[in-house]
């Protein structure tokens, strides 16, 4: 009994279906330093860490020009104009290289899904091979037991 589906051997699953690249040595290897220092500065900037080292500051920063003695006070309530203009200075430099941090890892996001797409099928593959090994396995054991039977009834007869 031939079945018409064909049935694949592992190794022309293999030929078909190439081994994808690791997408963590893909995205280390195409990087230039300064994506490098996007990212790192990325890493760093988006954690509760640098959250509070920034929000310290700026309680600290505020607090002393409201409650310090009025001579001491050095960018004065309520315009606090030195603080504005150093935290906007931050956030100017700070939001390109967020930005290059974020398009490197939209990148690798991307080579991540094209690696697991690429498993996928190959396991879809895969896994309709052995389905169809089982298929036949199962048609050949019918067969066998139908010759049984019938062994054993021309045995009786």
């Amino acid at each position: 009994m031939k079945n018409n589906k064909k049935i694949h051997s592992l190794q022309n699953i293999q030929k078909k279906f190439k081994t994808p690249r690791n997408p963590n040595v893909v995205r280390n290897k195409g990087l230039t330093k300064l994506e490098k220092l996007g990212l790192v500065v990325t890493e760093k900037v988006g954690t509760m860490g640098f959250f509070f080292i920034i929000f310290g500051w700026t309680a600290l920063w505020l607090s002393w020009n409201i409650f310090a003695p009025p001579k001491y006070r050095f960018d004065p309530f309520p315009a606090f104009v030195l603080w504005l203009f150093i935290s906007n200075v931050i956030q100017i430099h700070l939001m390109p290289l967020i930005m290059v941090g974020e398009n490197v890892l939209a990148k690798h996001s991307e080579l991540r899904a094209q690696h697991d797409y690429e498993t996928d099928r190959k396991a879809e593959a895969e896994i309709e091979t052995i389905l169809l090994h089982l298929e036949n396995q199962q048609k050949i054991i019918l067969e066998i037991l139908k010759k049984i039977e019938n062994l054993g009834k021309n045995q009786t007869s």
